[in-house]
């Protein structure tokens, strides 16, 4: 017997653009080698892993080379597959267990909603090796648990980066967000995320990553909603509140494939 596997692309309304994921449904759980080697064996920058438990489900995530603590287009794929496989009914809330606490997310339409935890960051002394790697001036320089976030001038900035992957990988960080404000009519910032040191040179839209922005563009202009756009090559929309010590998500999903892992 195989195991369903659905490839979703999220934060998009149309197939290949936005952040493609993996989604591999489980009927019990499998050791972490193997969920890595299938992860590694689909390429893509996540591969979730799903498994029924009595309140909804457990939910792990893993890139190429290693699992992570906190993914958000994957989250929403996995919340879009379930629904779309007929798992949930789409008036049914999908609740993960994870390793980072109980996330949820609801069908708002065309539109789906994650609560998920805010990770803002501090203030922090950049090393030598992260100016060199980035390649472009930097007005502010952040850490969170997870990744530095590193404000620019401006959004063709953002657009123009090509770090130097080699020497980024070797920062002792998950990865690095870099953003500056939109100039395009509809967004409020923009953004980019480098993960070398986690298998990914750059990740296509990365909801976890929104996590730091809500928090830090909230204390620059003064307000609770946005709507973000992660300028990547594929591209895509989150729409971001916040809320306390969470923050919410929005994104749309699309299937791309079905299949079975045999």
């Amino acid at each position: 017997m195989g195991f369903t596997l659905i490839q979703v692309d999220a934060f998009t309304d149309r197939p290949f653009a936005g952040n493609p994921a993996a989604v591999c449904i489980l009927p019990t759980p499998r050791d972490a080698r193997w969920m890595q080697d299938v992860a590694r064996e689909m390429n893509l920058s996540e591969t979730a892993f799903l498994v029924r438990q009595d309140d909804g489900y457990s939910l792990r995530w893993f890139t190429p080379t290693v699992e992570v603590e906190l993914c958000g287009h994957a989250t929403l794929a996995s919340a879009h597959a379930l629904w779309e496989l007929g798992h949930l009914q789409p008036n049914e809330q999908a609740r993960f267990s994870t390793r980072s606490g109980l996330l949820t997310a609801e069908r708002r339409g065309e539109w789906i909603e994650m609560d998920f935890p805010a990770t803002p960051e501090d203030p922090t002394d950049p090393p030598a090796e992260l100016g060199r790697a980035l390649g472009t001036p930097m007005k502010y320089v952040g850490k969170n648990k997870f990744d530095y976030l590193i404000e620019v001038d401006s959004e063709a900035t953002v657009r123009a980066l090509r770090p130097d992957f080699t020497l980024l990988a070797t920062l002792p960080v998950r990865g690095l967000i870099v953003t500056s404000t939109a100039t395009a009519s509809g967004f409020d910032f923009v953004s980019r995320f480098f993960a070398p040191a986690s298998g990914v040179n750059e990740d296509p839209v990365t909801g976890s990553a929104h996590c730091c922005l809500g928090p830090f563009w909230r204390k620059r202009m003064g307000k609770d909603e946005f709507v973000a756009y992660q300028a990547s090559a594929r591209g895509g929309a989150v729409h971001v509140r916040v809320k306390g010590d969470r923050v919410v998500l929005g994104g749309q999903a699309v299937t791309v494939l079905r299949g079975e892992l045999v």
